[in-house]
């Protein structure tokens, strides 16, 4: 197990190749911006409960949604003619995290892996421009939304969450079709799951996911706040 030096001053990673079968890379180091970026650069994000030291994974399958290849079920089409919810960018980063970080419904009791510090690591990333939101709004309340960071045409997605239904995948369904129309190449779901599967994700190999974040990286930065464009069209 490599173990990284709290030095912010030292940024370096062990090459993903060395993660263990679940993808555990790296123990250690801290959450500055300068670090976290450094990792998602090179394929590889923080995952780790209360009472852990930091750990860095690099999994083998990755889970990647082209964002022209959404999927938009039955379901989600009539939640989205319905016109239930408005949707905005960057207008709530911190509540959108902090509701990422709330106990789900089916599982009211356990933990969350969006501690204190990590909380305070990506909002410190959405003020220097890096991590984005996207807010599903009932009237006045916060319905549902997910959060991620952006580097060159890469969304790399963190969490989501819903308070009513379908509320996360109409957020989902906003985001992949306004990267779509900037141009970004793919958007990093991280793990693979039936969830993410049902809306368009696929497996790929850590070494095909890598190669597609390099054309992802020689994009420029769109750096600050975030809006939709006001023409865009989702379904």
């Amino acid at each position: 197990m490599f173990i990284l030096p709290s030095d912010s001053n030292d940024l370096r990673f062990p090459p993903v190749e060395f993660a263990s079968p679940e993808g555990l890379l790296a123990i250690g180091g801290d959450l500055c911006s300068e670090r976290l970026l450094e990792a998602y650069r090179h394929g590889i994000f923080p995952w780790y409960s209360g009472g852990q030291p930091i750990l860095w994974w690099s999994p083998d399958p990755r889970a990647v949604l082209l964002p022209s290849k959404l999927k938009i079920s039955r379901s989600l089409r009539q939640t989205l003619r319905r016109d239930l919810f408005h949707v905005t960018l960057d207008t709530d980063f911190v509540g959108v995290i902090k509701a990422c970080a709330e106990p789900r419904a089916q599982n009211p009791n356990g933990g969350t892996w969006i501690t204190a510090e990590m909380i305070d690591a990506y909002c410190r990333l959405h003020e220097q421009g890096f991590a984005h939101s996207v807010e599903v709004w009932a009237g006045d309340d916060l319905a549902g939304g997910l959060y991620g960071v952006a580097l060159g045409g890469a969304f790399f997605g963190e969490s989501m969450f819903s308070r009513q239904s379908n509320a996360s995948k109409v957020a989902l369904a906003y985001l992949a079709r306004q990267l779509d129309a900037w141009g970004f190449v793919q958007i990093d779901c991280q793990l693979p799951s039936p969830h993410l599967m049902s809306l368009g994700a696929i497996p790929i190999r850590r070494k095909d996911f890598l190669s597609l974040l390099d054309v992802a990286l020689a994009l420029t930065d769109r750096l600050g706040g975030w809006r939709f464009d006001t023409d865009l069209v989702v379904l």
